[in-house]
């Protein structure tokens, strides 16, 4: 089954981008490549905001790229625009369909609402975060509270130069009680 991966860089305190959005805090050393990651994937899940801070800041579009690319928004009407598929249902419905799809592993890239929703649907199957040694003290943190208790395994972590750590995290679900 195609595993969906919150993955995204945060600050030491948890925090996705400062409160205007920005991301300037975040880097990727040169020891470090998100080439295995992409390998993984085909399809790429974010947030109305996400996409809108993304836009500010890179003054392209998402469009042309190889990748599915999902944008969850109650404001923009649901379709294909530019390059990007628009949704106006449930994280539970549109993974259960997406699912159902061949291929390979789906990118929830953000943002912290939109995580949340996929967390309170029990929908993330793994974590992987890279943390960079920045303590923000306020900003848009990457888990708004407001679902249930999730755990997680360890399953790799990684140092590279300037302090940041890759962290990889596998959903740790009670497994079903066969009865015979």
């Amino acid at each position: 089954m195609r595993k969906i991966i919150l993955g995204l860089g945060i600050s030491l305190d948890g925090y996705i981008a400062r409160p205007n959005g920005a991301v300037d805090f975040l880097f990727m050393p040169k020891d470090y490549s998100m080439a295995p990651f992409f390998a993984t994937i085909d399809t790429a899940i974010m947030g109305r905001k996400t996409l809108d801070a993304a836009l500010r800041m890179g003054g392209g579009s998402f469009g042309g790229r190889s990748m599915a690319t999902y944008v969850f928004s109650h404001s923009q009407p649901p379709g294909e625009r530019d390059g990007l598929i628009f949704i106006n249902q449930s994280p539970a419905t549109f993974i259960r369909q997406l699912r159902k799809r061949p291929g390979k592993n789906i990118w929830l890239m953000g943002g912290g609402e939109l995580a949340r929703d996929f967390l309170k649907a029990d929908l993330v199957d793994e974590l992987y975060l890279g943390i960079v040694p920045v303590l923000l003290g306020e900003g848009i943190p990457l888990f708004p509270s407001g679902f249930p208790q999730r755990n997680f395994t360890l399953v790799e972590n990684k140092t590279y130069s300037k302090g940041m750590i890759a962290l990889k995290y596998q959903r740790a679900r009670a497994k079903a009680i066969r009865r015979r």
